[in-house]
């Protein structure tokens, strides 16, 4: 069992939690753990064209937050669907859908695509199980229109139903948002800097300007 253990923390970097970004992700909510109860695992396999891909499991960010300051929230038309964008370059994809649904919900498709100069690329597709309702996206390219579809798949079968809640956008470069926390820095220190000297200029000119003059004007 422990050798197990291993080898799908492993194969799985955000197994039990030991991805930073993902906690990062949890970091930033409002909620998270509550009075310590252990939380539900979301098993989900990553699908690739060499093979049937490896399943994973991770652990779910329960009472997540997009805060404004820290993070850009993109919704599906369908509202089903949200992509939380954060200042750290990931992406936490939540979704709702209904407990009743008919017939049985299995798990759910998350397809990925983002566009380039001239063509549009497809991503690495995933396989959720029915208890998922998150997945972090941790490296996306920076400057990439990216268009995520989630399906449900339904009854017996395994490929996904036709009804697709997707939702569009852009994850801010890394260099760019370094930018901005500069020149809004500097920004800052100029602006200080010209008031401080447009108050030195005023005082001088009125305590060291001659008597004379001041009698003449």
């Amino acid at each position: 069992m422990l050798a197990f253990s291993l080898l799908v923390a492993l194969l799985c970097p955000g197994v039990w939690g030991t991805d930073p970004k993902a906690r990062r992700a949890e970091g930033e909510g409002s909620g998270g753990r509550e009075g310590g109860v252990a939380e539900p695992w979301c098993p989900y396999k990553v699908l690739s064209e060499d093979g049937p891909g490896r399943l994973c499991f991770r652990s779910p960010a329960l009472g997540f937050h997009c805060a404004p300051e820290r993070c850009t929230a993109h919704r599906s038309p369908g509202r089903a669907l949200l992509a939380n964008v954060l200042r750290n370059g990931s992406v936490l994809l939540q979704w709702a859908w209904p407990a009743d649904q008919q017939p049985p919900l299995r798990g759910f498709a998350l397809s990925c695509s983002w566009e380039g100069a001239y063509t549009r690329f497809q991503c690495e597709s995933v396989r959720l199980g029915a208890a998922c309702r998150d997945y972090l996206l941790a490296d996306p390219h920076g400057s990439v229109r990216y268009r995520l579809c989630l399906q449900p798949v339904l009854g017996d079968g395994d490929e996904p139903a036709a009804v697709a809640e997707c939702v569009e956008f852009t994850v801010e470069p890394a260099g760019m948002r370094d930018i901005v926390v500069a020149m809004t820095a500097v920004g800052g220190s100029i602006c200080v800097m010209l008031v401080l000297i447009c108050l030195l200029v005023a005082y001088l000119t009125e305590n060291l300007t001659p008597s004379s003059a001041k009698r003449g004007s």
